[in-house]
Parts: C-alpha cells; structure tokens; sequence
C-alpha cells in the first residue's frame, strides 16, 4: 500500500514539473526556439501591420531597434519599417519608405532581404513614372534603380521581374526621346532632331516604334542633302557633305532592313534606298526571326483601356517587348553640337579635318599657304576670290541646319605702308577751306581713307563713307534661314586650306 502511494505521489510531481515547464517558440528566421521579449515585440508589430495599423507596428519596430540593439530580428525589424512606409501608401510615405529601404541594403547588404529591398525601391519610381510628355524624373530613376539591381546581385530570383520592368520603363523613355526627335524633325531644325533619334536608338533598340524613329532618322539626313544643293557654294565642298550625309541616311535605312525587316517602315526604307542609287542589305534569317518574336510579344490595349489611360496618371507600357534585354550601360551621346562639328570636317576635308575645329559655327576660309615673303593672314582680312580657296560655313540653328554657304566677294586691301619710307610734310588743312565735290560716276580718283590718329574736325558722332568696311552689304532674302534672332558674329576664323 506504501508503495502504491510512493508511486502516485511521484508520478504526480513529475506531471506537475512538465506542466510548469515554458513551452518553446519556434523562430522561422534564427531556427531556434525561444520566447523573448524582442520575439514578441516582432510578432505584435506584425500583427498590427497585417491589420494595416502602420503607426502602431512602425512604433512597436522601433522600440524592438532601441531596446534590443543585438537582438537576432534587428535586421527584419528595420525591413519591418519600410514594409510599413510601402504598404502606407501614398507619395510622403512611399519617400521614406525609400530612406529606410537605403538604409537596410547600407547595413545589411549581404542579406537575401537586400536585393528584395532594391526591387521595391525601383518600384517606388515605377509607381510614380507619369506619361512620356510629362515629367521623366521617376522613369529615369526606375531605370536606375532597375539596373543596380541587376548588376549588383546577378544570381537573385528578382533580376526575371526586374528586367522586365526594366524594359516598360525603356519603352516610356523612348517614347519621350522620340516625340521630342519628331518636334525638331518638324520644326526643321535637324542636328538636334539628329541628336535625339541617334541616341534613342543607340540606347533603346527594342522601342516599339524604332523603325518609324530610323525614318525620321534618314529623312532628317536628306532634308539636309536638299539644304546643301539648294544653298550656293564651292561645289567640291558640297560635294564631300552631301556624300557623308547620304551614307549616314541610308546606314538608317539599311537599319530598318536589317534589324526591323517585320515592321512598317521597312518597305518603305527599301524605296528610299532604290531613289538615293544605295545598294538594298538583305535580310537574315535571324534577325527575321528575332523582330518577329519582339513583334509577337507586344501587346495591345483594349478600347476601354485607351480610354481610361486618359485619366490615368501612369503611362502605358503594354507596347513593351516581352523577348530580349534590355539596356544597361547606356552609350555615349549624340550632341546637335557633335553633329554640327561632323558635318564642317567632312565638308572642308580630310586635311582640315585632321587638326580638328572647336568652334562648329566658324567660317573656314581656305587662301592656300602663304608666301615665303608674305606675312600671317589676320583674321579682320577679308578673303581674296581665287580658285584655289573657298569660304565654307557650317550653319548651326535656324531652318537651314547645317549648310554651305560662300563667304562674299570683297576687294584686296591696300598694301601695307613702309614704316621707313620719307614723306613730306603736309600743313593742316583748314577746316573753312571750301573742297569740291566729286561724283560717283566721276572719273576723279576718291580721296585716301582718314588716318586713324588724325584729328578729325566736325562732330565725332557722324559717320563717312571712309567708315565703312568691305563686305558690309545688305543681307539678302536667301541669307535669312529662320525667324529665330541670331547671335552676333565675332571675328572669322582663318584656317589655310
């Protein structure tokens, strides 16, 4: 019987024990079991942020930060914080959602977490990316970010989800850079339409509309071929222009052909091929192939959804490829200033070309080589007609674009005085003296040009006819080439042929 009761007592006290005995809690991030304070800071403020109570959850993160700073959820308690910012909403709250997000990748940037905090960063601006003809700074920063994700963790599960996004920002980008190409093409000024559609091109090349953006491209070049053989000049400087503007234009169409043989545009560029006398590229199983799987990948919006984009602030990326890679290093730009400078070296020659020219507005003016006993041509001499050497101007804004155009016709100056030559002394004319007057048509020589250090008598304000400068005609019709003010002209640049 004792033994009976020595048996139910102590099986009572070992119950007893298990039952008083805390039970463990298991950690999905540390794999361990524990209940601690930090665990249960963590698990409440994720409680609070699924019941979309953000204030109470971002309060009770920071007091897990503050209170347990070697805690084992410090990391998930600061990527708590920016997940609350995010799911907030809003443009205040998705901003420092951004902060705390840099912030994480700064502490913690070897974490799995970090590449999924750079995804949400990018986005962030993907949310507020508006339509092409509006603000780009968000499209521009998604792109950014877009790429840092990419080439900063290669090996993430992210970087499928990225790239695509990264394509539908490329595409909203493009759609700018080629709106903007079609108002310069437009408004005739064509080095800056040059400019646009070239580095769109070099940069986006799976743009919807690319082969409509390498027309304009080759219809700019021609514009200014017409430019060039409409405008008067030395013919074997035009000549040498209009030939590298011709091959720049049909490298455009040949383009088309080549990359974009599916598209829209590229009978059309086969035709302006055949009226220019280009040779017509083939085009290649593959690239037929891969333009018509871009093509295939593309998609269209519905009638209902055109509609109410109109209301809607984001732009519409459903144009975008679904096949290929999108750009991540962008290649060097094309400047209208770049295009301008291409356009004077071919047009004055390889020689010319080869010393380079700074200033893309300057007038070349080619006088040959000067003479053992002749001295350095200046710059304020007006050229000399000769046949050797032609006046060549690289016109940069206004209608005509980049153009050829001959410097005028003046006069050979006088030769210069020999400082040691004897003259006689003259007396000073007096001022009441009555002098005839000579005729224009009059056989009578002109009198000579008024020193510059003689003492003039009269009025300082009047000015002669000895004033005037050779050269100093009135323009023409042909010389106004837009209704733009220009700048005023310095001092011509003299560069022997």
């Amino acid at each position: 019987m004792l033994r009976r009761l020595a048996t139910f007592v102590l099986l009572a006290a070992l119950i007893f024990a298990v039952a008083c005995t805390n039970k463990k809690v298991n950690n999905p991030l540390a794999n361990v079991g524990s209940k601690q304070p930090d665990k249960v800071l963590f698990d409440r403020a994720m409680d609070a942020m699924k019941h979309n109570r953000f204030d109470v959850s971002r309060m009770t993160l920071q007091t897990l930060i503050n209170t347990y700073p070697d805690s084992e959820y410090i990391a998930r308690a600061k990527l708590g914080v920016a997940d609350s910012w995010y799911a907030e909403g809003g443009s205040a709250s998705l901003t420092q959602a951004e902060i705390e997000y840099k912030d994480f990748i700064t502490f913690f940037p070897n974490m799995p977490e970090a590449a999924e905090a750079q995804l949400k960063i990018a986005n962030i601006h993907y949310q507020e990316m508006e339509k092409p003809d509006r603000d780009f700074t968000h499209a521009r920063r998604a792109e950014d970010e877009y790429r840092q994700l990419i080439l900063q963790w290669p090996e993430s599960k992210l970087v499928p989800d990225a790239k695509q996004r990264l394509m539908q920002v490329q595409e909203v980008i493009a759609e700018r850079e080629f709106q903007v190409g079609s108002f310069y093409f437009k408004r005739q000024s064509y080095p800056a339409a040059i400019a646009r559609l070239q580095t769109l091109m070099d940069r986006y090349p799976l743009y919807s509309k690319a082969d409509e953006a390498l027309y304009t491209l080759g219809q700019s070049y021609e514009s200014e071929i017409n430019l060039v053989r409409s405008h008067p000049g030395n013919e074997a400087a035009k000549a040498r222009l209009i030939q590298m503007l011709t091959e720049k234009s049909s490298e455009a169409y040949s383009r088309i052909i080549t990359r974009y043989p599916v598209m829209d545009r590229a009978t059309d560029a086969k035709a302006r091929l055949v009226a220019m006398n280009q040779p017509v590229p083939k085009t290649t199983k593959a690239a037929l192939a891969l333009n018509k799987a871009e093509a295939d990948s593309r998609r269209e919006s519905g009638t209902l959804a055109s509609i109410m984009r109109g209301f809607q602030k984001h732009p519409d990326v459903a144009h975008s490829s679904h096949v290929g890679d999108p750009t991540l290093v962008d290649p060097q730009e094309v400047s209208a200033v770049g295009v301008t400078q291409q356009a004077t070296k071919a047009a004055i020659g390889s020689g010319a070309a080869a010393g380079g020219t700074q200033n893309a507005n300057a007038e070349v003016i080619g006088t040959g080589p000067p003479g053992p006993d002749q001295e350095a041509p200046r710059s304020d001499t007006p050229p000399a007609a000769n046949s050797q050497g032609v006046g060549v101007e690289i016109l940069n804004g206004g209608s005509a674009g980049s153009s050829v155009t001959p410097p005028a016709a003046a006069p050979a100056p006088p030769a210069p005085a020999d400082p040691n030559e004897l003259k006689p002394t003259v007396e000073a004319a007096d001022p009441n003296e009555l002098k005839p007057t000579v005729a224009p048509d009059s056989d009578q020589a002109a009198p000579p040009p008024a020193q510059v250090n003689e003492i003039q008598s009269g009025s300082a304000d009047k000015s002669t006819s000895a004033d005037a400068k050779p050269g100093d005609e009135p323009a023409s019709d042909a010389d106004v080439s837009s209704s733009k003010p220009k700048k005023k002209k310095g001092l011509k640049k003299v560069i022997p042929f």
